[in-house]
């Protein structure tokens, strides 16, 4: 009889994007890493200064490559999201993200959504897109 304990599960990576609004950018980047990703990695969103609502143009862009966003909310960006986070990836929020000892940072230039038509919005998205692709590679290493 095999009695071997089962390998315990290593918990998933986490990842924080923070922007301003949390109305596009980072809206953006947390829909295509939970899509990509299937659930392997938990994900956040919040912003600095949080809008009311996501970005129409945002939810336009997203809604092209069948990722749909209207429904999520922006959320404030709040100490404890950047503790429970191993990367922290900001999109133009400067310095009023908290840094902590142990976590990776990241700032990713980005044009800024805001008041922008869908058509301006879209190489936003394809380049948070590359970006979304590169970083479940990284952080989801292919296992054969």
């Amino acid at each position: 009889m095999n009695t071997t304990a089962p390998e315990p599960s290593t918990p998933k990576p986490s990842v924080l994007f923070v922007c301003v609004h949390n109305s596009g950018r980072s809206q953006m980047a947390a829909a295509f890493l939970n899509s990509l990703s299937a659930g392997r990695i938990e994900v956040r969103s919040a912003g600095s200064a949080p809008a009311d609502t996501v970005n129409p143009s945002a939810v336009d862009a997203m809604n092209e490559v069948g990722i749909y966003i209207s429904t999520v909310s922006p959320k404030l960006l709040t100490t404890e999201a950047v503790k429970g986070s191993d990367v922290v990836i900001t999109m133009g929020c400067g310095d009023t993200c908290p840094i902590f000892p142990g976590k990776r940072y990241e700032d990713w230039k980005l044009d800024d959504p805001a008041g922008q038509c869908v058509g301006a919005v879209r190489p936003i998205r394809d380049e948070i897109r590359s970006r979304i692709e590169a970083l479940v590679a990284e952080l989801l290493p292919a296992t054969s």
